[in-house]
């Protein structure tokens, strides 16, 4: 369950929310306790003033004004405490018939007091703690907004830099982050898009160079190979004879898996589709790769697809079985499905985690190989538009599956 919200927009005006909130909270704290400071030494003053007429008018006549009294017994203790000898004070008092402002002055050793009610300064301040309230709510709603406004175009920006990103990751050369985001306004976003665009370049160039590198060599050793088969060929029968005519036929399939592999890093193959029927199309050619593999069709479905490519990626996945795998090998067409699976070891866990890389072979279990049929399998069904899926079954073994576009 989330507990915050994962967009860079939600978390930026949660973060302003709660930052304004905090703000208008500690400013509405401190302009209630400093108004509540005022209004209490204000209505002290006053009393204070008001005391003082009435000890003075009391020395002069002898009587109590202004609705004081004289050795009240309702004085607090501690306004009582406060004014022995001959000194004058305030006290606030707040009790269940409501709050009063107290002020006292002895003279002759006589208490007189003086007691002022302090009910409208309360409500007056209920009414600023309504004014804060309502201004502290504003002040949070104009911070939600504000961090909405400021960090919706950044959030749109990064989304469209996270999906160009993908975009240039899938083999789209044609696609910069910076482009798609834009150049205004030039804040960390513009560039770490520019970081990005420069990264992909430098990627696709040093790919280029290992790609026309592979492509190079390859067709350098053609010929050489070629002269090779054909010396080979020549020699008397012998044991010796033999062997080198197996190494040399090793040799030629792996310089034409290469050129193969280069061909299709270019990304310029284009499938030639046609109808077909995938049932029959694979119980025709399985026969052919491996004798012992069973074919079941559980359903029949037309397919649209290049027979060519379509073949040399069944090939691939047969020859892999049998290589690297155990009997029985299965072959199972489910309309435009296709399964392929042995009964071997199974596939290592960083194959099934990283995909089908060249020259690595699978593991020690599975048997050598340079590690190109897998690699030029995927690739060919990326060119057929199809998608092939590793993994290993719940019973053992390896398990390919081949699944084609929907015509």
């Amino acid at each position: 369950m989330r507990l915050f919200p994962q967009s860079l927009r939600w978390r930026l005006s949660a973060v302003i929310a709660v930052v304004s909130a905090v703000v208008a909270v500690a400013l509405s704290l401190l302009v209630r306790a400093e108004f509540s400071r005022v209004q209490l030494a204000d209505a002290r003053r006053v009393q204070d003033e008001r005391i003082q007429l009435v000890v003075r008018d009391y020395g002069l006549t002898g009587r109590v004004a202004l609705g004081s009294e004289l050795d009240s017994s309702r004085v607090p203790a501690q306004l009582r405490a406060a004014v022995r000898g001959g000194k004058r004070a305030t006290y606030l008092e707040r009790g269940t018939d409501g709050a009063w402002i107290w002020a006292a002055a002895e003279t002759g050793g006589r208490v007189l007091s003086l007691r002022s009610s302090y009910r409208d300064r309360d409500e007056a301040l209920a009414q600023l703690d309504n004014v804060l309230i309502i201004g502290s709510s504003g002040v949070l709603v104009l911070g939600s907004v504000l961090g909405v406004v400021l960090g919706g175009p950044l959030s749109r920006r990064l989304r469209r830099a996270a999906v160009a990103a993908r975009r240039v990751a899938d083999g789209d050369a044609d696609t910069t982050v910076g482009d798609t985001i834009g150049s205004r306004p030039r804040d960390e976003t513009t560039e770490l898009a520019e970081a990005v665009d420069e990264m992909a370049l430098a990627l696709r160039e040093r790919l280029a160079a290992e790609q026309r590198v592979t492509a190079d060599i390859a067709h350098e050793l053609r010929t050489p190979v070629t002269g090779l088969v054909t010396a080979a060929e020549l020699l008397p029968p012998s044991r010796p004879a033999e062997l080198v005519r197996d190494r040399v036929r090793v040799l030629r399939s792996l310089v034409e898996d290469i050129l193969e592999v280069a061909r299709l890093d270019t990304a310029t193959e284009r499938a030639e589709l046609v109808e077909l029927s995938l049932a029959d199309f694979v119980r025709r050619r399985v026969p052919a790769v491996s004798q012992d593999a069973e074919v079941r069709v559980l359903a029949e479905e037309q397919a649209r697809t290049d027979p060519r490519r379509l073949e040399r990626v069944l090939v691939n996945l047969l020859v892999n079985a049998d290589r690297h795998g155990e009997s029985p090998v299965t072959v199972e067409v489910d309309g435009l499905v296709v399964r392929v699976r042995d009964h071997g070891p199974g596939f290592p866990d960083e194959l099934l985690r990283d995909g089908p890389s060249r020259f690595r072979t699978a593991s020690s279990e599975r048997g050598g190989g340079h590690g190109l049929g897998l690699t030029i399998a995927l690739a060919q069904a990326k060119v057929l538009g199809a998608r092939l899926d590793l993994a290993n079954a719940d019973t053992g073994g390896a398990q390919v599956t081949l699944t084609l576009p929907a015509s």
